[in-house]
Protein backbone atom coordinates (compact mmCIF):
# COMPACT_ATOMS: atom_id res chain seq x y z
CA UNK A 1 0.00 0.00 0.00
CA UNK A 2 1.16 3.28 -0.83
CA UNK A 3 2.06 5.72 2.15
CA UNK A 4 -0.47 8.58 2.00
CA UNK A 5 0.86 12.48 2.97
CA UNK A 6 -1.21 15.32 3.95
CA UNK A 7 0.17 18.69 2.93
CA UNK A 8 -1.80 21.29 4.10
CA UNK A 9 -1.03 24.18 2.40
CA UNK A 10 -0.32 22.01 -0.38
CA UNK A 11 -0.79 24.79 -3.21
CA UNK A 12 1.14 27.67 -1.91
CA UNK A 13 4.96 28.18 -3.25
CA UNK A 14 6.95 25.91 -0.58
CA UNK A 15 3.61 23.13 -0.68
CA UNK A 16 3.22 22.97 -4.57
CA UNK A 17 7.18 22.15 -5.18
CA UNK A 18 6.86 19.54 -2.29
CA UNK A 19 3.90 17.71 -3.64
CA UNK A 20 5.79 17.14 -6.68
CA UNK A 21 8.53 15.74 -5.09
CA UNK A 22 6.36 13.31 -2.97
CA UNK A 23 4.51 12.06 -5.81
CA UNK A 24 7.31 11.53 -7.67
CA UNK A 25 8.83 9.56 -5.02
CA UNK A 26 6.26 7.03 -4.96
CA UNK A 27 3.77 8.62 -2.11
CA UNK A 28 -0.38 9.82 -2.49
CA UNK A 29 -0.46 13.42 -1.43
CA UNK A 30 -3.89 15.40 -0.56
CA UNK A 31 -3.84 18.81 -1.19
CA UNK A 32 -5.61 20.89 1.96
CA UNK A 33 -5.95 24.82 1.97
CA UNK A 34 -7.90 27.55 1.80
CA UNK A 35 -6.28 29.90 -0.79
CA UNK A 36 -5.98 32.61 1.62
CA UNK A 37 -2.43 33.24 0.51
CA UNK A 38 -2.58 32.37 -2.84
CA UNK A 39 -5.04 31.31 -6.11
CA UNK A 40 -4.64 28.08 -7.64
CA UNK A 41 -1.71 28.99 -10.19
CA UNK A 42 0.49 26.52 -8.48
CA UNK A 43 -2.36 24.07 -7.53
CA UNK A 44 -2.82 23.99 -11.44
CA UNK A 45 0.66 23.55 -12.38
CA UNK A 46 1.34 20.42 -10.51
CA UNK A 47 -1.38 18.87 -11.87
CA UNK A 48 0.22 20.03 -14.77
CA UNK A 49 3.61 18.29 -13.97
CA UNK A 50 2.43 15.58 -12.33
CA UNK A 51 -0.45 14.67 -15.47
CA UNK A 52 -2.91 14.49 -13.39
CA UNK A 53 -5.84 15.88 -10.87
CA UNK A 54 -4.20 15.54 -7.84
CA UNK A 55 -6.87 15.51 -4.97
CA UNK A 56 -8.14 18.26 -3.40
CA UNK A 57 -9.87 19.87 -0.31
CA UNK A 58 -10.55 23.74 0.43
CA UNK A 59 -10.58 24.00 4.11
CA UNK A 60 -9.70 26.37 6.68
CA UNK A 61 -7.03 24.89 9.71
CA UNK A 62 -8.27 26.74 11.80
CA UNK A 63 -11.96 25.41 11.70
CA UNK A 64 -11.12 22.07 13.85
CA UNK A 65 -14.14 20.15 13.09
CA UNK A 66 -12.76 20.43 9.61
CA UNK A 67 -9.48 19.58 10.47
CA UNK A 68 -11.04 16.89 11.91
CA UNK A 69 -13.43 15.37 9.44
CA UNK A 70 -10.48 15.55 7.37
CA UNK A 71 -8.59 13.09 9.04
CA UNK A 72 -11.40 11.40 9.78
CA UNK A 73 -12.19 10.38 5.99
CA UNK A 74 -8.80 9.91 4.78
CA UNK A 75 -5.79 7.35 6.25
CA UNK A 76 -3.10 9.73 6.30
CA UNK A 77 -0.09 8.02 7.36
CA UNK A 78 1.83 11.35 7.52
CA UNK A 79 1.61 15.28 7.83
CA UNK A 80 3.79 17.92 6.45
CA UNK A 81 2.23 21.00 8.22
CA UNK A 82 2.69 24.77 6.32
CA UNK A 83 -0.65 26.31 6.49
CA UNK A 84 0.31 29.22 7.76
CA UNK A 85 0.36 33.32 7.37
CA UNK A 86 4.03 34.47 6.64
CA UNK A 87 4.70 38.01 6.21
CA UNK A 88 6.99 39.81 8.58
CA UNK A 89 5.59 42.96 8.45
CA UNK A 90 1.97 42.02 8.56
CA UNK A 91 2.64 40.03 11.74
CA UNK A 92 4.28 43.50 13.15
CA UNK A 93 0.58 45.20 12.40
CA UNK A 94 -1.40 42.45 12.58
CA UNK A 95 -0.27 40.30 15.77
CA UNK A 96 -3.50 38.70 16.98
CA UNK A 97 -4.16 37.82 13.62
CA UNK A 98 -1.11 35.78 13.39
CA UNK A 99 -1.14 34.05 16.79
CA UNK A 100 -4.57 32.79 16.13
CA UNK A 101 -4.16 31.61 12.65
CA UNK A 102 -0.39 30.18 12.95
CA UNK A 103 -1.41 28.41 16.41
CA UNK A 104 -4.60 27.30 16.00
CA UNK A 105 -4.57 25.15 12.69
CA UNK A 106 -1.50 23.61 13.78
CA UNK A 107 -3.20 22.75 17.41
CA UNK A 108 -5.91 21.78 15.36
CA UNK A 109 -3.46 19.36 13.31
CA UNK A 110 -1.97 17.52 16.03
CA UNK A 111 -5.14 17.10 17.95
CA UNK A 112 -6.94 15.84 14.67
CA UNK A 113 -3.63 13.84 14.23
CA UNK A 114 -3.78 12.23 17.29
CA UNK A 115 -7.38 11.25 16.87
CA UNK A 116 -6.78 9.68 13.89
CA UNK A 117 -3.69 7.77 14.38
CA UNK A 118 -1.36 9.62 12.04
CA UNK A 119 1.77 9.23 14.00
CA UNK A 120 3.99 11.46 12.07
CA UNK A 121 4.17 14.97 11.70
CA UNK A 122 6.77 17.44 9.87
CA UNK A 123 6.59 21.09 10.75
CA UNK A 124 7.58 23.64 8.26
CA UNK A 125 10.05 25.87 11.19
CA UNK A 126 12.57 28.85 10.13
CA UNK A 127 15.64 29.86 10.11
CA UNK A 128 13.97 32.63 12.00
CA UNK A 129 14.07 31.07 15.06
CA UNK A 130 17.76 32.04 15.70
CA UNK A 131 17.38 35.84 15.42
CA UNK A 132 20.68 37.54 15.06
CA UNK A 133 23.35 34.33 15.90
CA UNK A 134 26.08 35.01 18.00
CA UNK A 135 28.29 32.68 15.59
CA UNK A 136 27.89 31.53 12.24
CA UNK A 137 27.28 28.85 10.60
CA UNK A 138 24.55 27.84 12.55
CA UNK A 139 23.97 24.26 13.54
CA UNK A 140 20.68 22.39 15.07
CA UNK A 141 22.11 23.54 18.45
CA UNK A 142 22.64 27.11 18.31
CA UNK A 143 20.70 29.13 20.99
CA UNK A 144 17.00 30.39 19.83
CA UNK A 145 17.22 33.89 20.18
CA UNK A 146 14.04 35.47 20.50
CA UNK A 147 11.66 36.54 17.49
CA UNK A 148 11.78 39.96 16.25
CA UNK A 149 8.39 39.33 14.84
CA UNK A 150 5.84 37.88 15.95
CA UNK A 151 5.77 35.40 12.71
CA UNK A 152 9.11 34.53 13.97
CA UNK A 153 7.33 33.86 17.40
CA UNK A 154 4.97 31.69 16.15
CA UNK A 155 7.30 29.45 14.29
CA UNK A 156 9.12 29.00 17.65
CA UNK A 157 6.00 28.55 19.27
CA UNK A 158 5.02 25.90 17.23
CA UNK A 159 8.25 24.31 17.54
CA UNK A 160 7.35 24.08 21.17
CA UNK A 161 4.11 22.84 20.69
CA UNK A 162 5.06 19.45 18.45
CA UNK A 163 8.18 19.14 21.01
CA UNK A 164 5.57 18.97 24.21
CA UNK A 165 2.73 16.99 21.89
CA UNK A 166 5.63 14.27 21.46
CA UNK A 167 6.71 14.00 24.78
CA UNK A 168 3.11 14.12 26.54
CA UNK A 169 2.57 10.84 23.76
CA UNK A 170 5.60 9.03 24.07
CA UNK A 171 4.62 5.36 24.66
CA UNK A 172 0.61 5.70 24.03
CA UNK A 173 -1.20 4.35 21.35
CA UNK A 174 -2.02 8.43 20.40
CA UNK A 175 2.32 9.05 19.83
CA UNK A 176 3.07 11.70 17.65
CA UNK A 177 6.61 11.69 16.27
CA UNK A 178 7.86 15.24 14.77
CA UNK A 179 10.34 16.55 12.60
CA UNK A 180 11.19 20.29 12.45
CA UNK A 181 12.85 21.42 9.53
CA UNK A 182 14.45 25.16 9.39
CA UNK A 183 14.56 26.62 6.33
CA UNK A 184 17.06 29.15 5.40
CA UNK A 185 15.81 31.37 1.82
CA UNK A 186 13.86 29.36 -0.46
CA UNK A 187 13.69 30.88 -3.49
CA UNK A 188 13.50 29.87 -7.55
CA UNK A 189 10.89 27.88 -9.01
CA UNK A 190 10.62 24.53 -10.87
CA UNK A 191 12.74 23.82 -13.90
CA UNK A 192 9.18 23.56 -15.77
CA UNK A 193 8.36 26.63 -15.27
CA UNK A 194 5.13 25.68 -14.07
CA UNK A 195 5.10 26.06 -10.76
CA UNK A 196 6.84 29.06 -8.63
CA UNK A 197 6.81 31.96 -5.81
CA UNK A 198 3.53 33.85 -6.32
CA UNK A 199 3.27 37.00 -4.50
CA UNK A 200 0.05 38.96 -3.13
CA UNK A 201 0.86 42.69 -3.60
CA UNK A 202 4.16 44.25 -3.23
CA UNK A 203 6.77 40.78 -2.73
CA UNK A 204 8.14 40.38 0.50
CA UNK A 205 10.85 38.30 -0.47
CA UNK A 206 14.11 39.08 -2.34
CA UNK A 207 13.82 37.02 -5.57
CA UNK A 208 10.47 38.08 -6.58
CA UNK A 209 11.14 41.73 -6.20
CA UNK A 210 13.58 41.37 -8.83
CA UNK A 211 11.97 39.36 -11.29
CA UNK A 212 9.04 41.59 -11.10
CA UNK A 213 11.35 45.05 -11.29
CA UNK A 214 13.17 43.06 -14.22
CA UNK A 215 9.83 42.14 -16.63
CA UNK A 216 9.14 45.51 -15.35
CA UNK A 217 6.50 45.29 -12.96
CA UNK A 218 8.18 47.20 -10.34
CA UNK A 219 10.11 50.51 -11.07
CA UNK A 220 12.92 49.97 -8.97
CA UNK A 221 14.57 46.99 -6.34
CA UNK A 222 15.08 48.31 -2.93
CA UNK A 223 18.59 46.85 -1.40
CA UNK A 224 18.06 47.30 2.29
CA UNK A 225 21.39 48.39 3.67
CA UNK A 226 24.71 48.95 2.54
CA UNK A 227 26.43 49.47 5.70
CA UNK A 228 26.24 45.86 7.54
CA UNK A 229 29.67 44.75 8.42
CA UNK A 230 30.53 42.91 5.21
CA UNK A 231 32.30 42.33 2.52
CA UNK A 232 30.20 44.34 0.72
CA UNK A 233 27.86 46.00 2.97
CA UNK A 234 24.55 44.01 2.19
CA UNK A 235 23.56 41.16 4.44
CA UNK A 236 24.26 37.89 4.14
CA UNK A 237 22.18 34.65 3.17
CA UNK A 238 21.51 31.28 2.52
CA UNK A 239 19.75 30.69 -0.67
CA UNK A 240 18.39 27.68 -1.24
CA UNK A 241 16.75 26.59 -4.18
CA UNK A 242 13.30 25.67 -3.71
CA UNK A 243 13.43 21.77 -5.65
CA UNK A 244 16.26 20.91 -3.69
CA UNK A 245 14.19 22.37 -0.10
CA UNK A 246 10.77 20.67 -0.97
CA UNK A 247 13.31 17.33 -1.31
CA UNK A 248 14.65 17.47 1.97
CA UNK A 249 10.56 17.07 3.06
CA UNK A 250 10.96 13.98 0.79
CA UNK A 251 14.03 12.20 2.97
CA UNK A 252 12.08 13.49 6.28
CA UNK A 253 8.80 11.76 5.60
CA UNK A 254 10.62 8.63 4.84
CA UNK A 255 12.96 8.50 7.50
CA UNK A 256 9.60 9.03 9.81
CA UNK A 257 7.37 6.30 7.83
CA UNK A 258 10.43 3.59 8.19
CA UNK A 259 11.03 3.78 11.62
CA UNK A 260 14.52 5.36 11.67
CA UNK A 261 13.98 8.33 14.21
CA UNK A 262 16.70 8.77 16.83
CA UNK A 263 14.17 10.93 19.23
CA UNK A 264 10.77 11.75 19.37
CA UNK A 265 11.67 14.53 18.01
CA UNK A 266 14.21 15.80 15.86
CA UNK A 267 15.69 18.81 14.30
CA UNK A 268 17.36 19.44 10.97
CA UNK A 269 18.64 22.70 8.85
CA UNK A 270 17.64 23.03 5.69
CA UNK A 271 20.17 25.48 4.01
CA UNK A 272 23.51 24.97 1.43
CA UNK A 273 25.73 26.32 4.02
CA UNK A 274 27.05 28.72 1.72
CA UNK A 275 26.80 32.66 2.63
CA UNK A 276 25.92 34.87 -0.69
CA UNK A 277 25.04 39.03 0.08
CA UNK A 278 22.06 40.70 -1.51
CA UNK A 279 24.43 42.51 -3.43
CA UNK A 280 25.81 39.30 -5.22
CA UNK A 281 22.37 37.52 -5.99
CA UNK A 282 21.43 40.53 -7.83
CA UNK A 283 24.66 40.70 -9.95
CA UNK A 284 24.59 36.94 -10.61
CA UNK A 285 21.12 37.35 -11.79
CA UNK A 286 21.69 39.94 -14.20
CA UNK A 287 24.54 37.86 -15.68
CA UNK A 288 22.97 34.33 -15.62
CA UNK A 289 19.98 35.75 -17.43
CA UNK A 290 21.22 39.12 -19.67
CA UNK A 291 19.36 41.68 -17.64
CA UNK A 292 20.07 45.24 -16.48
CA UNK A 293 18.25 45.46 -13.32
CA UNK A 294 16.84 49.27 -11.81
CA UNK A 295 18.31 48.97 -7.84
CA UNK A 296 19.00 51.59 -5.35
CA UNK A 297 20.45 50.96 -1.80
CA UNK A 298 17.74 52.08 0.75
CA UNK A 299 17.93 52.10 4.43
CA UNK A 300 18.31 49.57 6.48
CA UNK A 301 14.93 47.63 7.20
CA UNK A 302 13.66 46.86 10.85
CA UNK A 303 14.23 42.76 12.03
CA UNK A 304 17.24 42.10 9.64
CA UNK A 305 19.87 40.57 10.55
CA UNK A 306 23.60 40.89 9.55
CA UNK A 307 24.53 37.64 8.37
CA UNK A 308 22.92 33.96 8.60
CA UNK A 309 23.27 30.87 7.19
CA UNK A 310 22.89 27.22 8.00
CA UNK A 311 25.54 24.34 8.53
CA UNK A 312 23.67 21.50 7.30
CA UNK A 313 25.74 18.89 8.10
CA UNK A 314 23.45 16.97 10.06
CA UNK A 315 20.74 16.64 7.43
CA UNK A 316 23.37 15.78 5.03
CA UNK A 317 24.63 13.14 7.26
CA UNK A 318 21.10 12.16 8.81
CA UNK A 319 18.63 12.41 6.15
CA UNK A 320 20.91 11.57 3.61
CA UNK A 321 20.10 14.91 2.20
CA UNK A 322 22.13 17.90 0.14
CA UNK A 323 21.33 20.73 -1.66
CA UNK A 324 22.64 20.42 -5.03
CA UNK A 325 21.37 22.88 -7.22
CA UNK A 326 23.46 26.12 -8.10
CA UNK A 327 22.34 30.23 -7.24
CA UNK A 328 23.24 30.26 -11.26
CA UNK A 329 20.46 27.50 -11.64
CA UNK A 330 17.86 28.70 -9.58
CA UNK A 331 17.76 32.04 -10.59
CA UNK A 332 17.64 31.33 -14.52
CA UNK A 333 14.56 29.28 -13.32
CA UNK A 334 13.05 31.84 -11.52
CA UNK A 335 12.98 33.99 -14.60
CA UNK A 336 11.67 31.25 -16.85
CA UNK A 337 8.59 31.27 -14.34
CA UNK A 338 8.36 35.16 -13.71
CA UNK A 339 8.66 35.52 -17.91
CA UNK A 340 5.88 32.52 -18.33
CA UNK A 341 3.46 34.48 -15.53
CA UNK A 342 3.85 37.53 -17.97
CA UNK A 343 3.02 35.32 -21.04
CA UNK A 344 6.50 35.98 -22.32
Amino acid sequence: MKKTVLVSGGAGFIGSHVTVELVQAGYDVLIADNFSNCDETNYKGVCAILGKEMPLVKMDFCDAAAADALFAGHKIDAVIHFAAFKAVGESVEKPLMYYRNNLESFINVLEAAKAHGCHNVLFSSSATVYGEPEKVPVTEESPRQPATSPYGNTKQMCEDILNDTVRSTEGSKEEIRGILLRYFNPIGAHPSALIGELPRGVPNNLVPFITQTAIGRRECLSIFGNDYPTADGTCLRDYIDIVDLAKAHVYAVRRMLEGKMKKGCEVFNVGTGRPVSVLELVNAFEKVNGVKLNWKFAPRRAGDVTAIWADPTLANNELGWKAERSVEQTLAAAWAWEKRLAGK
